[in-house]
């Protein structure tokens, strides 16, 4: 999968990050995690002290994937309201979402402050704003729903916003204690952590087939450097490019773009550096770094062709700098890097851990939706707790054949 194009601001913020040879010879262990971006680093760090014999094969180099093009706003709310989210599943069932989401946030500061890599976690707050009047009623009541869940939120009204920023809207939902963070440094923090408690990683080894040895009960994985490894698990966290693995009908593929200016001097106009984004579809969303970049993503086009993704970069580039420029009109920017990317979703608003026939004790990790990097956390914690005490109560709930119509009571 042609995944993106463009220049690449997170590995150049790390050039040097810890390296991992090939694997040569056969192998056999108890857990094989396929996939070196941030899902399977977090499944790395969750299965780091489990005792068992868990390795790790990529086919380029840790990172190098989607993680690369990650913007890394660290939120719980995501593309599908709550409020619709519980008209599908039912008010028990996406309560118990929000809070593994919570969870899944909490988990990964915890994680930042553990390992050896500085992966430049940060809190920050963030304002979801109504991108047109229409968007009001509807983001008044998910703040009404969030609220009763005990989440740390205010409503916004024109006037307030106003005096924070230098942009208008109609309503926000402000929302404290989301974050950001380095996902390149994330992803290798978590990879170098697991590595120091034996975990075994392996670049530039690429899985080439599969096959289920019924007499062992165990997954037997091919590379293309004529390797074999037995696993007695596997768990496929290869992020978009899954797919090519195991084709998914809820999930579907658009084109979004974005853009990470030179450092700026003076964020002072921009209210607590808060994490912004809007009800709007395409929509816009904005976040600082640790060097006071600003990338400034969005624009998202419904393509899945990367040669008309590609040749509309420039265009986006210059329309996602003219979109900041009304935003902040003091702030001067210039873009550069730039990008455009694959982005995928899936058609229920929820995230995926597939589980199929044809690949037996395997986990396919799936955690599509603009706030990825936290799906993949509390899916790499399910699926290890699953492996490692036999069951996880929450492994339901994202199951690719989720009852749509079962909604819990």
């Amino acid at each position: 999968m042609n995944l993106m194009s463009g220049t690449y601001y997170w590995p150049a913020t790390f050039p040097s990050p810890p390296s991992y040879p090939p694997l040569e010879g056969n192998l056999e262990c108890d857990v094989l995690i396929v996939g070196g971006g941030s899902s399977a680093s977090q499944c790395a760090y969750y299965l780091a002290d489990s005792g068992l014999k868990v390795a790790v094969i990529e086919k380029e180099k840790i990172g190098s994937g989607s993680t690369s093009s990650n913007t890394a706003l660290i939120q719980y709310s995501g593309e599908k309201m709550f409020t619709n989210l519980v008209n599908t599943f039912g008010n028990d069932y996406i309560s118990r979402h929000l809070e593994l989401l919570q969870e899944a946030i909490n988990e990964m500061e915890a994680a930042s402050k553990l390992v050896d890599i500085d992966c430049e976690f940060c809190r920050r707050d963030s304002l979801y704003s109504a991108s047109c009047s229409e968007d009001v009623d509807a983001l008044r009541k998910e703040y009404e729903f969030l609220k009763l869940q005990g989440m740390k939120v205010a409503f916004l009204e024109k006037e307030e916003i106003e005096e924070k920023y230098p942009f208008s809207r109609e309503a926000a939902i402000y929302s404290f204690n989301d974050g950001e963070l380095n996902p390149f440094k994330f992803t290798h923090a978590l990879m170098d952590y697991a590595a120091k408690k034996g975990i075994q990683i392996y670049e530039n080894t690429e899985m080439n087939g599969h096959h289920y040895d019924p007499q062992t009960n165990r997954m037997i994985i091919s590379t293309k450097g004529g390797s074999s490894i037995s696993a007695g698990q596997v768990i496929f966290a290869a992020g978009y490019e899954g797919i090519d693995m195991k084709k998914e009908k809820l999930v579907s593929f658009v084109s979004t773009y974005t853009v990470t200016t030179k450092p700026v001097n003076d964020l002072s106009a921009w209210y607590n550096r808060t994490l912004l984004w809007e009800t709007a579809r395409p929509y816009i969303f904005l976040r600082t770094t640790a060097d006071n970049r600003i990338i400034i993503g969005g624009l998202d086009d419904n393509t899945n062709y990367p040669k008309d993704r590609d040749s509309k970069l420039i265009h986006k580039r210059d329309k996602l700098i003219d979109e900041f420029n009304k935003m902040f009109p003091s702030i001067s920017v210039e873009p550069d890097y730039y990008l455009g990317a694959f982005y995928g979703g899936t058609a229920d608003g929820l995230p995926i851990i597939g589980m199929y026939d044809e690949y037996p004790n395997s986990y396919f990790l799936f955690a599509f939706g603009d706030n990825g990097t936290v799906y993949s956390q509390m899916q790499a914690k399910i699926i290890a707790d699953d492996i490692m005490k036999g069951n996880s109560p929450d492994l339901e709930l994202y199951l690719q054949d989720r009852p749509l119509s079962a909604k819990r009571k």
